[in-house]
Order: C-alpha cells, then structure tokens, then sequence
C-alpha cells in the first residue's frame, strides 16, 4: 500500500465504481443526486473515474461526456430507465435452449464435443448496443479540455492472472506495476467494457492484444489502487452491498441450491475486496495522524492521507431482486429457476442479471433517496 500511494501530486476527487451486473443502476441513481445538489449542472467534480465490470460502462459513459456532468448522468439514467434484459444477452427461447444444450452436453458428452461451450449466456446483445452508443472519442476531447484528468477501466487476464487497469489519461499520468496488477495506457474501446463485464460462467471472456479477460472484479486485489495511482486525494466509493451487511444465521435444513452458491461466490468477487481496501485506507489514515509532519518528512514517508466517502444500498438487493424477479423474459425464467435462482435464497445470483427496468429503476430510485438523506455529507465531500 505504501507504493500505491506514492504521487506527486494530488488531482483531486475521484469516483470509484464498483461491479454486480444489474446492481450498477444503484450507481446511476447516486449520481443523478450529485448532479442535483451540484450548483454547476456541467461541472465534472470526479477528474478521475475509475470503474469496474458494470460500473466500468457507467464510468464511460461519464468520461464520454465529461464537459457535462448533468446530460451525462441525464444519459445514463435514460439508458438503465428503459433496460431490458434482451438488450444485454440473448433472452429469445432459441439462444437460451441452445447455451442450455450446450452445457448439458459438455457435462454429460464432454469429450466427444471438439468446442466446450464459452459461457452461461451470450452477450452479443451489449457488444451491439455499446457499439451504437457509446462515442469513445468523447474521452479525449474530455482529457484535452480538462474536463477529465484520467479513466480506468479494470479486467482480469486469464493467462496472467493479473488484473490490468486500462487507463486513458492526461500525459502527466503513469503506468504502475504492482503484485498482480499493472496500470497500462491505452485509448479505451468497446472491448475493454466487455472484458471487465465478463462475469465468470455467465458472460464469455473477451481477447485484447495476446489476451482473454474476465470480469475486472476478480483477482483484484486493491480495488481503490487504481485511483490513487492516478492521483485521487478524495474517493467517492458507490458500493453494490449493504454498507456492514449481516445475515441472520439461521438453522439450514436444506442443502444450498446452486444459485444459492453462485450468489455467494459472486458476492466474494464483488464486494469483499473493496471492504478489505477501505478498511487499510482508514488504518493507513490513523496511522499517519499519529505520525508529526516533520518526522515524516525525515523519514522520507511516501504516504498522505486520503478522504474517503461510501454511498451503498440502505436495503437488501438481493431481496429487491427477489421481488422482480418475474419482470425476466420465460426462457431466461426456466434457466434460472432449473438451478434455485428464483427462489428468496437465489437473489443474489438473479440481482445480477436482472436487466428489467422494473428492477433497475428500483434501484435508481434508492440510490437517488439514499444520496440526497446525505445530502450535506455530499456536499461538503464534493465542495458542491
């Protein structure tokens, strides 16, 4: 931790957003408040954006259109508004049937098939629709205007085991290279968002350069880092969980469903890394308030505190999706009620699928209440 916060020079504010499939509408509601409470409806207060998996497509789509805050937030609550599971993967009976076909038959004639199947669904769909809407160059124009000073999109590298953060920057930023992550400039493309978006199983992983990448939640290690190296003083963090969510132990007669599992192994990718990183940040802080300015200065101590601030659910996702479940299209209902995923142990393997706009505009709407019952905390934080 030490070396990733080794800068120069502190940039300012940057927005960290988080992954969990349909959870990111929560993010868009987030940032309609800010856009709200901000006096300046242009003004971008997050110089530095850094996303990852779902929240890699809203990170975007800001960066995209940076030297307008309020139309991009405007854009992208219109987008997840009017999300239908179709528009990201194939929901039509024949696509489902085949990809169900598929896998039955690796699992049951695996060595007579030359090709195993690639993944759970086919999101052929998003490639399209990032493809028709999302204008790249905006990110440039954002860097050269200085309406935008870095973004950073995360990924997993299958053969490396590395998680590669994609940057496109103002010149003064650099690569790093740390223990299984590396900082690597590029101009961002419609293959990195579907890279990070890749969930293990469900999405199939996507080639850049020599390499196939996954979900850019798994294997990484510092989730926060990415902002940091880029010079982040202040982090506005918008989580996908409950902040300090506790489950009810109770007696569990029945075995747990394979949705039920799939939930709980999707949670450990998206969520626990960030808690662990923002708890070293807060250690680090406490520690360096203890620490005179001038001893640090004498010893030479590349660390400076860092603010941070977390907006996340005030409720269960995984409940709410229980709820909506019934808004999915019937070929995608079968597939995942096969496994126990419509059931209320399922939810959170359905929370992250759910590209229903009943559900989505659910969770925009709490991510918007939850912003503005912080409203001053906001404020101050982001010098609104």
């Amino acid at each position: 931790m030490k070396q990733d916060q080794q800068t120069e020079k502190g940039i300012g504010t940057a927005l960290v957003l988080t992954g969990g499939g349909a959870r990111a509408a929560y993010q868009v509601g987030v940032l309609l408040a800010i856009a709200k409470l901000s006096k300046n409806r242009r003004h971008n207060p997050f110089p530095i954006i850094c996303g990852t998996s779902a929240g890699a497509i809203n990170a975007v789509g800001l960066a995209c259109q940076a030297e307008h805050f309020g139309k991009a937030t405007s854009i992208l609550a219109s987008f997840w508004r009017n999300m239908h599971a179709g528009d990201i993967y194939r929901t039509d009976p024949l696509g489902v049937a085949l990809s169900g076909t598929r896998w039955l038959s690796a699992l049951t004639l695996g060595w007579l098939l030359g090709k195993p199947p690639r993944s759970l669904l086919d999101n052929a769909p998003l490639h399209a629709l990032l493809r028709r809407n999302v204008d790249f160059s905006g990110i440039e124009r954002a860097i050269a205007k200085g309406a935008l000073h870095a973004i950073s999109i995360s990924a997993s590298g299958y053969e490396s085991g590395e998680n590669i953060n994609f940057f496109q920057a103002h010149p003064s930023a650099t690569p790093w290279h740390r223990f299984q992550r590396i900082g690597m400039r590029t101009e961002l493309g419609v293959e990195h968002l579907l890279a990070s978006s890749a969930i293990p199983f469900i999405f199939p992983a996507t080639r850049i350069n020599r390499e196939y990448f996954g979900d850019g939640s798994m294997r990484q290690l510092a989730p926060l880092s990415p902002a940091i190296h880029l010079g982040a003083e202040r982090l506005l963090i918008v989580g996908a969980n409950r902040k300090n969510e506790k489950h009810e132990r109770t007696k569990g007669d029945e075995y747990p469903s394979l949705a039920q599992i799939a939930g709980h192994a999707l949670a450990s990718i998206f969520v626990d890394g960030l808690a662990v990183d923002i708890e070293r940040i807060q250690r680090i802080n406490r520690t360096l308030a203890a620490i005179p300015d001038n001893l640090r200065e004498q010893t030479d101590i590349k660390l400076r505190p860092l603010e941070t601030l977390v907006i996340s659910p005030s409720e269960r996702i995984d409940r709410i999706a229980a709820e909506h479940a019934d808004a999915l299209p019937g070929a995608i209902k079968m597939l995942l009620g096969g496994i126990g995923a419509l059931n209320r142990h399922g939810g959170a393997l359905t929370s992250y699928l759910l590209f229903e706009k009943r559900f989505t505009r659910t969770l925009i709407d709490l991510g918007y209440a939850d912003t503005l019952a912080r409203s001053s905390e906001v404020g101050i934080f982001l010098d609104l």
